[in-house]
């Protein structure tokens, strides 16, 4: 597809393509971003339109897509305002590394608790980082039972995790 053929074909579509942008993204500049970035696609699968039996169709899709993805971006966020930006530094401050120490105090406590055979699979899957596979050949267990094993062992670390930070707090 030449140049004037896609501006036969292809530009005149370009009104409802912004509409639409604009009703599903409702932000004028999000909108002409999108529109921006279908018409440059399209340009760019210029040679590939010729075997489409409806171009439009096609680029009412492009666009309906390139809006979904926009929304479902951890960037968009319809509403923006300035004053809503918290600024993370990355750098903990003392309170927080205090209550992560902490945490992790009462996490260690409620493993500690568990029956050894649980607490091996959980270092061995968690800490460790071995697949099941290798876990059964190290333990000798099923993979099967490794799973439940492992399931049970989570669910009791949090049961205990939590009573012990409710008895903390209680207190």
């Amino acid at each position: 597809m030449e140049l004037q053929e896609f501006k036969t074909k292809v530009y005149p579509l370009k009104d409802r393509l912004y509409r639409q942008a604009l009703f599903m993204l409702k932000s004028v500049e999000e909108a002409e971003d999108t529109l921006q970035d279908v018409m440059l696609k399209l340009w760019h699968k210029r040679e590939q339109l010729l075997g489409y039996t409806s171009v439009e169709a096609y680029a009412v899709t492009m666009t309906r897509n390139a809006c979904l993805d926009k929304l479902k971006s951890k960037k968009h966020k319809h509403g923006f305002d300035i004053q809503e930006m918290e600024l993370d530094s990355g750098v903990l401050t003392a309170q927080e590394k205090m209550e992560q120490m902490q945490g992790a105090s009462v996490m260690m406590q409620a493993f500690d608790r568990l029956p050894e055979q649980q607490r091996k699979l959980i270092l061995l899957r968690e800490v460790e980082g071995f697949s099941y596979e290798e876990i059964s050949e190290r333990t000798g267990l099923e993979v099967n039972n490794i799973r439940v094993a492992l399931s049970r062992a989570r669910k009791a670390a949090r049961a205990t995790y939590l009573k012990l930070v409710n008895y903390e707090q209680s207190i």
